[in-house]
């Protein structure tokens, strides 16, 4: 049964539906001549040599197709979707510089990107990919980039708060589904940003501009023409600024977890890793979720056996770390997120349907809870049994740590308030985590007081 992915339904020139759990695109005869120029031209290719575009398989439409649909295409499958709002600052400054590198490559075969949103763009095999295949059309000789300002508030804006500001402000891409308004940047941002000619240029005066001739109609005669040199000229100035955009601190108490005191001895910690590598042994999953995951120290277990892992945690500094990690080490089956469990990214656009919140999306066959549980009890007052209802939504199968009152990090989280915890116990954990999970495996951690555990969802079992 076909079903449209909501998120492509703006776009006249095709939709983007799921049938048999795969992902399916269709191109209509409005963009039948743009399409063919995009393939014959050579320039889909080039962008598949250049790692810079998803591939897609073509296949004729079948009788069931309307008239308008010119051809169905099936891309390779992105495992996981994910959204800018998610991004750690040098995965939206990656992705930024995807964007432009396509439509540099696009103006050499006489095309150009018509939109540049940030949801073009999704990570897959360990790196940004762009996704919408109806993106281009025929580049008009004269005409300006007619994505630039779209590219500024997706992109650049973001960043240069992020870098200038707070780390957290890529979160107003989630309360501003089409980017962050110039205008809204240029007051955001201090004075001495003034002094940078691409952040002047491409922020400070393009929000002047707009806010000009805001209520002046423009004829299409009085914009002057732009040569293409001209506009691969503003290109390159939009690529240097992103460049030169550098990426905030990132000494938080998290990013260097695993160098201090966690209480974990070393042998401690081989026993912890030991005992996740034989339950993905066990359970074979093809994607795994990690909540809580920090710089992705346990979720690199699952990456490295070849299993799509998703490595989610609240601290910035902790999933950027992890993101520059996987670059480093070309882990391709790795994807770090910015993600808060107390707070998750809602449903978003147009009837809360255009953009997914968690549940929406592909669920893992395992999920990895690890030091995780003592934050969502009392750092966030959250009772055990929703913790476990939660888990059990998207877990068939979990590994969970109880960390107990005992433990100095516990104590740490105790030390500014009361203790209004006595039902935070091994016992009343194990006795509501069984409403909902089979106990597979129990292994008391030599030296810690921590407890692992497998669990397997009663309904699964």
């Amino acid at each position: 049964m076909k079903e449209q992915v909501l998120g492509s339904f703006r776009d006249p020139s095709g939709y983007v539906y799921k049938e048999d759990g795969k992902i399916y695109r269709c191109v209509n005869k409005v963009y039948q001549d743009n399409y063919e120029l995009f393939v014959n031209s050579g320039l889909y290719e080039r962008l598949i040599k250049d790692d810079l575009f998803i591939q897609h398989t073509e296949i004729k439409p079948d009788d069931s197709a309307t008239t308008e649909v010119y051809l169905k295409l099936l891309p390779e499958q992105i495992p996981f979707v994910s959204y800018p709002y998610e991004w750690s600052f040098s995965q939206l400054k990656d992705a930024a510089l995807l964007t432009l590198n396509v439509q540099i490559v696009a103006l050499e075969y006489e095309m150009s990107l018509k939109d540049a949103s940030a949801y073009n763009i999704q990570f897959y095999n360990g790196a940004p990919v762009f996704i919408d295949t109806l993106s281009l059309e025929k580049y008009k000789t004269g005409s300006p980039w007619v994505a630039y300002q779209q590219f500024c508030e997706h992109f650049l804006a973001p960043l240069v708060l992020m870098s200038r500001l707070d780390v957290r402000l890529n979160k107003l891409l989630c309360t501003n589904t089409d980017g962050i308004p110039i205008e809204l940047a240029s007051k955001l941002l201090p004075i001495t940003t003034y002094f940078k000619f691409g952040i002047l240029a491409h922020i400070h005066a393009l929000a002047f501009v707009k806010k000009r001739y805001s209520n002046t109609e423009i004829k299409s005669e009085n914009i002057k023409p732009i040569s293409k040199k001209s506009q691969q000229g503003i290109l390159q100035s939009l690529k240097n600024t992103i460049l030169n955009i550098k990426s905030p601190p990132l000494n938080t108490e998290w990013a260097t977890y695993y160098k201090e005191n966690n209480n974990y001895e070393s042998q401690s910690m081989t026993t912890k890793e030991r005992f996740i590598s034989d339950c993905l042994e066990q359970i074979e999953p093809e994607m795994v979720w990690d909540f809580g995951a920090n710089t992705g120290r346990f979720s690199r277990i699952a990456s490295s056996k070849g299993i799509k892992t998703i490595a989610f945690d609240i601290d910035y500094s902790c999933v950027e770390n992890n993101y520059l990690i996987c670059k480093k080490n070309n882990d391709k089956n790795l994807l770090p997120l910015i993600f808060d469990l107390v707070n998750p990214s809602p449903a978003i656009g147009w009837d809360n349907t255009e953009r997914d919140s968690l549940v929406g999306r592909n669920k893992p066959e395992l999920v990895f809870a690890l030091a995780l549980i003592h934050h969502l009890a009392i750092s966030n007052n959250l009772p055990l049994d929703k913790i476990a209802q939660f888990l059990a939504k998207y877990s068939p199968k979990l590994i969970i740590e109880f960390v107990p009152k005992n433990d100095s990090m516990v104590q740490k989280l105790l030390s500014t308030r009361d203790d209004i915890f006595p039902g935070y116990t091994i016992d009343e954990f194990e006795r509501v985590f069984e409403n909902y999970f089979s106990i597979i495996k129990h292994l008391e951690v030599d030296d810690s007081q921590r407890h692992l555990y497998l669990l397997a969802r009663i309904e699964d079992v």
